[in-house]
């Protein structure tokens, strides 16, 4: 249920605020006083579009606001979207700036818009002022439809989707033969390449520090030789002298035992020595200065920098570009076995596609044989003679398919006898189209109300003019209908119409007003005695007479 809608600096509210009850809440007031401005601030929570044109004039931004009790759907929301749940409560919020730019919040927590548009199925369901026969079209009577029946097409989306990839998969395998020709020369080409050059990884590495040894020999021959000699082979070679002193530390040891430790340490110096003397003498006789390997080496490297330069920075690279083109030309040569498997993959997708669109199909015309028969007995407490008929038309050919199945869901009507069934959009009348789409609207959520375990109902339920073109004893009707709706669920209603008001459970009144020249609206929650006065101003007018407020009390008794 709604419990308090606020807005600050919202066209032309000022500050308002407006705390609802259960069971019909009633809006009326003068013709422009700003009743509807309350149902788009709400309709905007329900993650309606924002404009920088709905700022007040002079404010830096609008500010919208609404406490709804929480139920466990829209918590179950709340936590799919890392939201905490405060209490029972779900509180929204939503500031717009003046530039357009804006932000929502969801229990003072930063959200999107895309999480107020999760939230408002479970929380209210807004039929808006703007909601005209050209928003009515077949989309939108095949949702209706579907949710009077609690019909999900969620499998039928899913299967959609597979049979949609196949589809494309083996469009794209179909299309484009020449190019695929043309990739085919340069794929094998460039295969037969890299796989003729015998690759082996990080060759290159290794084949360039072997080309600085080559290059190098004889430096690097005396140097590791010299060093040999001043390490181990010279007379006054490192290892003699260290010797000599390891002599003297010894004989220094014998007679005093502090020199152990040094005698023992210039014993490893000599192992040190002895063991980089034997790795200088190895390298420098494995030295090969051979010219027939060097140029080998070189032109080596020089095929490898040509394949590098045309197919990857490293040899590496050349080599899984190789295996790549290697696993596409497996694609081409296998082509025909692809297009089989993919051939069977798509008739497999269209199989499962037909069977969930055809289940649903079934449901479909299942539902609106009974919403029909529903809407037409709605239809006709209205104060109208009618009849009403819902057409399922299935279309099982492939163009027709679309992620939602392939049924074509047309509203019918015929609203006076003798007269054939036409679609909605030719009726004639506003006032007709008011009554039969108040009607529809009453059979869906009275229905779903007692599937509420398939289908969640929204809790609160909003018309915002619905009423307009009808009057008298069909007035009378629209009013019992919207109280007998109020008795389930939370009803807001926006009426100009006496007879409806006289049946509410709270009755508000907005007001326009002229404060230090701006215009300002209130809205107040009136008690009986007020009530009644505006039901009589309904009435009669600017001028209410003694005779509109017995009128009114009257109707206000008849209405309980």
């Amino acid at each position: 249920m709604l419990v308090e809608l606020r807005a600050e600096n919202y066209a032309v509210i000022d500050h308002a605020i407006a705390v609802f009850g259960p069971g019909l809440n009633l809006l009326t007031g003068e013709t422009g006083a700003g009743k509807s401005i309350l149902v788009d601030a709400l309709a905007l929570l329900m993650g309606g579009k924002a404009s920088a044109e709905i700022v007040r004039h002079g404010a830096e931004k609008a500010v919208v606001a609404c406490v709804f009790e929480s139920t466990a759907a829209a918590e179950a929301v709340l936590e799919e979207n890392g939201i905490d749940a405060e209490g029972n409560e779900i509180i929204l919020r939503r500031e717009i700036l003046s530039n357009g730019k804006g932000r929502v919040f969801v229990n003072n927590q930063q959200a999107t818009v895309a999480v107020l548009k999760q939230l408002a199925p479970e929380l209210a369901l807004v039929h808006a002022q703007s909601e005209t026969l050209a928003s009515f079209d077949q989309t939108q009577q095949r949702i209706l439809l579907d949710r009077f029946g609690a019909i999900s097409s969620d499998e039928v989306a899913a299967a959609y989707e597979k049979w949609r990839g196949a589809q494309t998969k083996l469009d794209d395998l179909l299309t484009n033969e020449q190019e695929r020709l043309r990739m085919v020369d340069l794929w094998s080409f460039q295969a037969k390449e890299i796989a003729s050059a015998n690759l082996l990884g990080g060759e290159d590495e290794k084949l360039e520090t072997e080309k600085r040894v080559l290059a190098n020999a004889e430096k690097l021959y005396a140097a590791a030789m010299g060093a040999f000699d001043q390490l181990y082979e010279g007379g006054a070679s490192a290892e003699a002298a260290l010797r000599a002193a390891g002599k003297n530390l010894e004989e220094l040891a014998r007679y005093d035992e502090k020199f152990n430790e040094a005698a023992q340490q210039i014993a490893s110096a000599r192992a040190i020595v002895g063991d980089v003397s034997s790795t200088l003498r190895d390298y420098a006789e494995r030295i090969d200065a051979s010219p027939e390997r060097l140029a080998e080496i070189e032109d080596r490297l020089a095929l490898l920098d040509r394949l590098k330069r045309k197919y990857g920075k490293t040899v590496d690279e050349v080599i899984a570009l190789g295996e790549e083109v290697q696993r596409k030309l497996a694609e081409v040569e296998d082509r025909d076995e692809t297009l089989k498997a993919l051939r069977a993959a798509l008739a497999k997708s269209a199989d499962a596609y037909k069977q969930a669109a055809g289940a649903v199909s079934a449901q479909r015309k299942a539902s609106a044989s009974k919403l029909a028969k529903l809407a037409e007995t709605q239809i006709n407490s209205l104060a109208m003679k009618v009849r009403f008929e819902i057409s399922v038309a299935s279309h099982e050919q492939e163009p027709a398919w679309t992620a939602d199945g392939w049924d074509e869901v047309e509203y019918r009507i015929a609203t006076n006898a003798g007269e054939p069934l036409k679609p909605l959009h030719e009726i004639a009348s506003g006032g007709e189209m008011s009554r039969v789409m108040l009607a529809l609207k009453v059979a869906v959520e009275e229905a779903s109300a007692k599937t509420r375990k398939k289908l969640p109902t929204p809790r609160t339920l909003v018309f915002d003019e619905i009423d307009i073109g009808i009057g008298g004893r069909a007035a009378d009707a629209v009013g019992q209908k919207l109280k007998a709706l109020g008795r389930a669920q939370q009803v807001l209603c926006v009426t100009h119409l006496p007879q409806i008001a006289a049946f509410a459970d709270q009755h508000f009144v907005v007001e326009k007003k002229e404060d230090h020249g701006r215009t300002k609206m209130n809205i107040r929650l009136l008690d009986d005695r007020a009530r009644t006065h505006e039901v009589a101003r309904m009435l009669s007018g600017a001028k209410v007479t003694d005779t509109s407020l017995q009128h009114a009390a009257q109707m206000i008794a008849t209405s309980r």
